[in-house]
């Protein structure tokens, strides 16, 4: 799965996300959001090549509880994750460079073995 333009639903649960594996993107924003519409062309870009990193956007908003459990504040918030555990969080990136950086370290193979 790569980039994906549609929110999940019915949204995930904290334990359900945390028993993921491998590497994922979680997406919290919502679809009226400016911000997060003009992320959308940058988010594609630098997905594009990471096939393999599953995308799940996930439509944020007061007591949506899996955004609350990461505690997320500005939209898009992207919450990049390693079988389950974050990694990494990138809060309205401005470019597809800092998304792509944030990509590289999350596939990277060296990242994996020193999670462990």
């Amino acid at each position: 799965m790569a980039f994906t333009t549609h929110f999940v639903s019915p949204e995930p649960t904290r334990a359900e996300v945390e028993a993921l594996p491998g590497p994922t993107v979680l997406e919290f924003g919502t679809g009226w959001c400016g911000y997060c519409l003009r992320a959308q062309p940058l988010l594609a870009t630098a997905m594009a090549p990471h096939t393999s990193v599953r995308h799940l956007k996930v439509e944020d908003g007061s007591g949506r509880p899996l955004g609350r459990s990461f505690r997320v504040k500005l939209w898009p918030t992207l919450v990049l994750l390693r079988d389950g555990q974050e990694v990494a969080r990138l809060v309205r990136p401005q470019s597809e460079q800092e998304v792509a950086q944030a990509l590289a370290t999350l596939v990277a193979p060296s990242a994996a073995a020193g999670s462990h």
